[in-house]
């Protein structure tokens, strides 16, 4: 079964190793046809503590870290675009 990927932004880093991010995604209303925001937020992985608060990232779905945590972050997104890392060799 493929892995869920999803694009948010980080909404709180303090934790250890982990990393909220809200993802907001648009429904049309069933009855009145206007378009509305739905967001729910995500506990995902940060091995590295390397993501900050307010950053656009991509998550994708995991085997269970804990209790809450499910997703992975992979990266970073900037302006519809994936940031390159360049390793140190």
């Amino acid at each position: 079964m493929p892995k869920r990927i999803l694009v948010g932004t980080v909404v709180s880093d303090k934790n250890e190793k982990t990393v909220v991010v809200k993802v907001e995604r648009k429904v049309k209303h069933a009855l009145y046809g206007k378009i509305i925001r739905r967001s729910k937020k995500y506990h995902a992985h940060d091995e590295d503590n390397s993501f900050k608060l307010g950053e656009t990232v991509r998550i994708e779905e995991t085997a269970p870290y804990s209790k809450q945590k499910t997703w992975k972050v992979i990266d970073r997104v900037l302006a519809g675009k994936v940031a390159a890392i360049e390793a140190d060799v």
